[in-house]
């Protein structure tokens, strides 16, 4: 009678930390979610804008500076930042034919430039987000949201 008094025991304290156990891994698991929620959400906070939409066109990174007038029209205000260099790989601008590489020779096609760094704002009016568009060399490079647009006076 004893042995099977002590079995009991045995197996309520088995149960009971299996319990305890379940319930510490289900607190790591939810401790893990909050922290990787709250890492999506600073992401999403600091992500600049990677495409806007100008009536039905979609502007994205990559397009050049004259195409992006042609969907979006004059921007409300143009600046011109000043020059870079940035490099220039002539080697990529050639036609390879598929698992063929270009780069027999490391230095052969390298080369830098100047660039003109060129500010475009996009006021769509109060009740939209303004739009900052940065072209390098005519080609656009970084899309950011601003605040909210203003009416202008047109005379």
């Amino acid at each position: 009678m004893l042995l099977a008094k002590d079995r009991a025991i045995g197996g309520e304290t088995r149960l009971a930390s299996a319990l305890l156990a379940a319930q510490r891994f289900t607190e790591l698991i939810r401790a893990a979610l909050r922290s990787l929620i709250a890492i999506v959400v600073l992401l999403l906070i600091n992500q600049q804008a990677l495409a806007f939409r100008c009536g039905s066109k979609l502007v994205v990174d990559g397009i050049e500076e004259q195409r992006v007038l042609e969907i979006c029209g004059e921007p409300a205000s143009i600046r011109h930042l000043g020059y870079a260099v940035r490099p220039y790989d002539m080697s990529s601008r050639r036609q390879t034919l598929p698992g063929l590489s270009v780069d027999r020779y490391p230095t052969y096609g390298r080369f830098s430039h100047e660039v003109l760094i060129t500010e475009y704002i996009y006021n769509f009016g109060p009740r939209k987000l303004m739009r900052r568009l940065v072209f390098e060399g005519g080609i656009l490079v970084t899309i950011e949201t601003m605040g909210y647009g203003y009416l202008e006076n047109k005379p």
